[in-house]
């Protein structure tokens, strides 16, 4: 029952974080259980914290903590039919709930209020749903998902013009500058060693850059 009433004019970012502001509009859970000649509409306003989309591995992704059994039957079965290291990208999230406000009107008139002054205000990335009040998470989850799969192919697309997908010893060549990137953050003490040595097991590099990280414990010596 979630509609998009207003997507965000932009897609997530290939090379950096991106943050989406929602505002989910629905009708109040106890709507018609009090007789009242106003109609009231609830608005859920929100963030939503996209990092950067990384390329990951199904032979990365089986290496990784947390994941069910379905899970990793999926993975063995994008493992047995497209390899294991065929590129794919992760996206993480994290959302954030600002404020409630109720007001009076209909929904779907409240959102095209809203709608008309994020347009006015020329908000790039706000984004409007008409949803169900008790399941107003579901429909930012939703829309999350969608706006994903519109944002995937534009950020293959410039991942692929950059050769940051191209197979460098099994493993892409946006991983190797990640783990670099680790390398050098980790010598400035930015990142603990521990996060170097998880990523380099994720990809089974460890050996290859065994001594650079062991180098990391002799900095000061």
């Amino acid at each position: 029952m979630t509609r998009i009433i207003r997507p965000p004019r932009k897609t997530l970012s290939t090379f950096g974080s991106t943050v989406i502001n929602y505002h989910v509009v629905s009708q109040p859970v106890y709507e018609g259980i009090f007789e009242d000649e106003h109609k009231d509409t609830v608005i859920r306003h929100g963030l939503v914290r996209a990092d950067r989309p990384q390329i990951v591995t199904p032979g990365y992704l089986s290496r990784s903590e947390g994941f069910g059994q379905e899970a990793s039957e999926y993975l063995d079965y994008l493992t047995n039919r497209y390899g294991s290291d065929v590129p794919g990208l992760l996206y993480k999230y994290k959302n954030e709930p600002q404020s409630t406000d109720t007001v009076t009107g209909e929904p779907i008139q409240v959102a095209a209020k809203i709608r008309d002054e994020i347009e006015r205000d020329d908000k790039p990335l706000h984004a409007v749903l008409l949803g169900v009040d008790e399941l107003w998470d579901v429909s930012v989850m939703k829309f999350i998902y969608e706006f994903t799969n519109e944002s995937a192919k534009s950020n293959f697309s410039e991942l692929n013009e950059r050769n940051l997908l191209d197979d460098e010893g099994g493993v892409p060549r946006d991983a190797r500058l990640r783990i670099e990137d680790l390398l050098r953050r980790a010598h400035r003490r930015e990142v603990d060693p521990s996060d170097v040595h998880e990523e380099l097991m994720r990809w089974g590099l460890f050996e290859e850059y065994q001594e650079q990280f062991f180098r990391l414990f002799r900095r000061d010596r």
